[in-house]
Order: C-alpha cells, then sequence, then structure tokens
C-alpha cells in the first residue's frame, strides 16, 4: 500500500514541475542545426532544474504538432497576441531550455 501511495505522489508531482509562462512573444529563433526557440515576455513558473535559460524550445521541430507550434508562435507574433505556454518538465531537445507542451493563444 505504501508503495502505491508513493507512486501517485510522484505522478502527481512530476506535473507540478513543469513551467508555465504567459505574455507575447518577444523572440523567435529558428538555428541552422534545425533548433527552433521562442522568449516570451514575463516570469515563467515552475520551470524544471535543467532549465536553466529563459526561453522555451519546440522538443520535435519536424514533427505535425512542432510545426504547429512554431506557426502559432508565429501568429501570435504578427498578431501581438499573448501566449501562456505549458511545458513537459523535460530538456530533452535542447539541455538548458525547457521542452514546449502546449501553446494557447490568449487575447
Amino acid at each position: 500500500m505504501k508503495k502505491i501511495i508513493l507512486l501517485i505522489i510522484l505522478f502527481l508531482s512530476e506535473g507540478s514541475l513543469a513551467g508555465s509562462q504567459t505574455g507575447k512573444v518577444k523572440n523567435i529563433l529558428v538555428r541552422d542545426d534545425g533548433l527552433h526557440y521562442v522568449v516570451i515576455d514575463g516570469i515563467a513558473t515552475g520551470k524544471p532544474p535543467c532549465a536553466t535559460i529563459g526561453y522555451w524550445i519546440i522538443k520535435d521541430e519536424n514533427s505535425v504538432y512542432g510545426k504547429s507550434q512554431l506557426s502559432l508562435l508565429m501568429m501570435a507574433f504578427a498578431a501581438q497576441k499573448s501566449v501562456q505556454i505549458e511545458g513537459k518538465n523535460s530538456c530533452t531537445r535542447w539541455d538548458d531550455g525547457e521542452d514546449i507542451s502546449a501553446i494557447i493563444i490568449r487575447d
């Protein structure tokens, strides 16, 4: 029983470490090695320890969801709309920026 409770606590707490940030898109960068990242105005909360830099990373820029994320970010930047970014609690694409889990257009 103790193991089940411990697993439930670990499962619930892992999601709480994922970062979140709401603000306007400040910068979008696409590098020649394929890395896509974005900087948002405002203060991020709950980022995991690996995310030591303030940018957010598109985990797989070649996937359908990665292309959709980039499209949403570009649209929000052009329209000066705020976005809410939810992190994945991981830094797999780049070791110092949190992977993006979800993007919500605000306003």
